[in-house]
């Protein structure tokens, strides 16, 4: 542990690893399947039923797979914004009208994300999201979600707290990914319910 590493970090690093592993060892059949079952269920959310705008994510890698509900969540004529990874790891927003306004952007050696091609709406186009659906690697049953550890969405969350803003905050995940407890700390924010594919679990809204 490096001398001013919080207890809570070096947790959530082992954690972080051990489920990145569980996500390798599936197959591409069962993620995909993974991603239709998920987008059943999400769909069926009141939530999502009522929103005008919803703030989504395009999955990559071992993730759960979201093309399926956004879609979805576009043919219902829901207006859906999809980030944009800037320099600084905060995020910026763009609409969702299909497949085809999505482009692969590489981000230096790092990764490369499907990100909107249209008109960038600035880092606080979130506030106006009635649901934000969150990428993640696990979640409690107090709701505390484990991210990546890039920061990127705890600078959503606190732009939202900042904003007055209230969305319903839900995290896509995989069933094994509901675990018993995830490390938190002080700016760590609650999700309102995590779907998996196999159904819906929600969490007591502050």
């Amino acid at each position: 542990m490096k001398y001013d590493e919080h207890p809570a970090d070096l947790e959530k690093r082992n954690l972080r690893r051990e489920l990145l592993s569980l996500r390798r060892a599936l197959t591409p059949e069962e993620r995909t399947e993974a991603g239709a079952a998920l987008a059943v269920h999400a769909l069926r959310l009141p939530e999502l039923a009522t929103a005008r705008t919803v703030a989504a994510y395009v999955s990559m890698g071992t993730e759960p797979g979201t093309a399926e509900l956004l879609e979805a969540l576009r043919r219902r004529g829901t207006r859906v914004l999809l980030p944009v990874l800037l320099p600084d790891d905060d995020l910026d927003w763009g609409a969702y009208t299909g497949p085809g306004s999505l482009a692969a952007v590489r981000h230096g050696g790092r990764m490369e994300l499907a990100e909107p091609t249209g008109p960038r709406l600035g880092p606080d186009a979130v506030a106006a999201a009635d649901v934000v659906l969150l990428p993640g690697l696990a979640v409690d049953g107090r709701g505390m979600r484990l991210g990546r550890g890039g920061g990127s969405y705890d600078r959503v969350l606190a732009r939202l707290e900042r904003a007055g803003a209230r969305p319903a905050l839900v995290v896509l995940l995989y069933d094994t990914e509901v675990v018993a407890r995830v490390p938190a700390e002080a700016h760590d924010h609650p999700v309102h319910a995590v779907v998996t594919p196999t159904g819906v679990r929600r969490f007591a809204r502050p």
